[in-house]
């Protein structure tokens, strides 16, 4: 039996946003992903941070450029931060990331998938085995650390727009490690 997969209203709002954001998807839309990702198996499937959670990694079909950048004594000075809340439901937390680099075309989409049991326990219930509720362009065939913030708000339950799962100690250290040396970026052709 074929598995099939959809998209949460999560993701369709944060990998399609407004016209003019190029640090996001790029050269697809939700249909076209959605039919890509049914149509064609992962390269490899990889556990996610929860029994209900995969990444499958797929070789990007798209433009979209890697999501994290190196932070570095000459690209220092481009970056940003402010309190963010991804859903109007959400609390603002401290969000950095950089304007005016150019990072190179991602080798690999690793889409983040959650169970359809999941997905309703959310609020978003699916008609799929599977809802994308994240991906992540990498030049590398493997996760990115999720960001410290987002492994607290899982913590704090899914009333907090988090997914319930307690915080892993280890885990959440080499997150830090990871995001201390990088962060994400954005681009904003339309300004």
């Amino acid at each position: 039996m074929t598995e099939t997969i959809t998209l949460s209203r999560f993701a369709r709002k944060r990998l399609f946003p407004k016209a003019g954001r190029t640090d996001k998807l790029q050269g697809t839309d939700p249909e076209s992903f959605t039919a890509h990702i049914n149509a064609h198996p992962p390269i490899k499937r990889l556990p996610g941070y929860a029994p209900f959670c995969e990444l499958w990694v797929y070789e990007n079909w798209t433009p979209t450029r890697v999501m994290a950048v190196p932070i570095t004594d000459a690209n220092r000075h481009l970056l940003r931060s402010a309190y963010e809340a991804r859903t109007a439901k959400e609390l603002p937390v401290l969000t950095r990331w950089f304007e005016g680099v150019d990072p190179p075309r991602a080798t690999y989409l690793i889409v983040i998938l959650y169970s359809a049991e999941q997905m309703a326990k959310e609020g978003d219930p699916i008609d799929a085995d599977w809802g994308v509720v994240g991906c992540l362009p990498t030049a590398q065939p493997h996760e990115i650390p999720m960001a410290p913030i987002t492994m607290l708000r899982n913590a704090l339950g899914v009333e907090e727009g988090g997914s319930g799962v307690p915080l892993d100690r280890a885990a959440y250290q080499a997150s830090v490690e990871f995001w201390e040396t990088h962060a994400n970026w954005r681009e904003y052709t339309d300004r």
